[in-house]
């Protein structure tokens, strides 16, 4: 139902400014540029669906064989402590807990390619333990929002295009990346766990949050010690290593339990072909919507306004021009990324507003693009809160992001 109002309010938006542009500036090309547009966004949510096939089709046979051996319920059994404190509608050592563990644990180090296959496997998981079909169940809720507020320790991508634009230090920005993105994940669980009563003071949470910020005290320190070129080896050396002993680990686990390891992988394989062709038209309607938004020039006029109050404010206007990184996060991550490659590439990587973009740019998920594709994939329509929570944990982490810019690199 959110998505249904957003999706209206964007073609709506978008048709009353490219209107103003074109009886005010005489701007001939708008609706051309919005039509382009929409036929091209439409274009790519199709190559992103088709692109998604292969790596669905993988990673859900891995973890039909991960299934079928045990290892899923074991990991299920390792996160219960917590998870049955943040998720206490799902029932006692359920495979679905182990899913979420994977997924989580593949974002926390960075491997996309791998969270998202495992994410649409707890939602199928999810699904089938949801009453209500086409409703989003609390559990599904709790799940989404972490995945949109985009908790990573390893943020080696951005730290590769801060190198690649020329960076005096591309691991600079690696320490408010992880504080700010680590505020925006206790943002988007503290309001899923207000919204749904549940006590955040028991002491399993207490004792897990309190170990993260620990955790990522101790991996900052150690990162902040090795030598910039050693930070993007062992990083991706670690995260790499890690995902193929998973593999092989499950592969392993297969063979002890006497199962046909290739016909549980096909079998697998082939739930991941139909997920695949299920999200087409949910990824297409989403990127259409936001495609049409920027080419009507909407977002240009929201920026300009805002630069204007800060400026009428007196306030210092540095920040505003990352401001178009921020709004495009939560909408478009590939938009979200050229706009940060840009600002780089525009004022200089190390300077204040492209330190900046790329630490908005890690500081959180894309919230629509998680939301229409994880919910699109097990058809629910009525999202519920996950949106206004989601966004509430970009908003937080964006914040955090210019606080935490001003504080290292004003």
């Amino acid at each position: 139902m959110v998505l249904n109002y957003i999706w209206i309010a964007f073609f709506l938006i978008a048709f009353f400014v490219a209107l103003c542009k074109l009886i005010v500036f005489g701007d001939t090309e708008v609706f051309t540029n919005i039509i382009n547009a929409s036929f091209s966004s439409a274009k790519t949510g199709f190559e992103i669906s088709l692109g998604l096939t292969g790596i669905l089709s993988l990673w859900l046979g891995i973890m039909k064989i991960g299934e079928k051996g045990g290892v899923i319920q074991k990991f299920a059994r390792f996160a219960s402590p917590v998870f049955s404190k943040l998720f206490p509608d799902i029932p006692k050592n359920h495979p679905v807990t182990g899913s979420i563990f994977m997924n989580l644990s593949a974002n926390l180090l960075g491997l996309d390619n791998a969270a998202t296959p495992m994410g649409l496997k707890a939602m199928q998981q999810l699904q089938e333990l949801n009453p209500e079909k086409e409703e989003a169940s609390n559990p599904m809720i709790m799940f989404l929002c972490i995945n949109a507020s985009g908790l990573t320790l390893l943020p080696i991508m951005i730290m590769m295009y801060r190198a690649q634009m020329g960076a005096a230090n591309p691991s600079d920005v690696f320490l408010p990346i992880m504080l700010a993105t680590f505020i925006s994940t206790l943002v988007a669980v503290l309001a899923v766990c207000f919204m749904q009563r549940i006590n955040i003071f028991q002491r399993n949470l207490l004792l897990f949050f309190g170990g993260m910020a620990l955790f990522i005290g101790g991996l900052v320190w150690l990162f902040n010690s090795l030598e910039e070129e050693a930070v993007s080896l062992y990083s991706t050396l670690f995260a790499n290593t890690l995902l193929f002993t998973i593999i092989c680990g499950f592969i392993y686990s297969g063979i002890r339990r006497k199962i046909n390891v290739y016909d549980a992988f096909i079998e697998g394989a082939k739930e991941g072909f139909k997920t695949a062709v299920t999200i087409i038209p949910y990824l297409i309607a989403i990127l259409v919507g936001i495609a049409i938004l920027r080419a009507s020039g909407a977002m240009d006029f929201i920026i300009d306004g805002i630069r204007y109050m800060v400026a009428g404010l007196g306030f210092d206007t540095q920040f505003v021009e990352g401001l178009p990184t921020m709004l495009m996060k939560p909408l478009s991550g590939s938009g979200a990324r050229g706009l940060m490659l840009d600002t780089m590439q525009t004022y200089g990587a190390d300077s204040f507003v492209g330190r900046l973009s790329s630490i908005v740019q890690g500081s959180s998920d894309t919230t629509f693009y998680v939301v229409a594709l994880y919910y699109g994939s097990i058809s629910v329509r009525n999202t519920r809160y996950t949106v206004s929570c989601s966004l509430l944990a970009d908003l937080a982490g964006a914040i955090a992001a210019v606080f935490l810019t001003y504080l290292f690199f004003a």
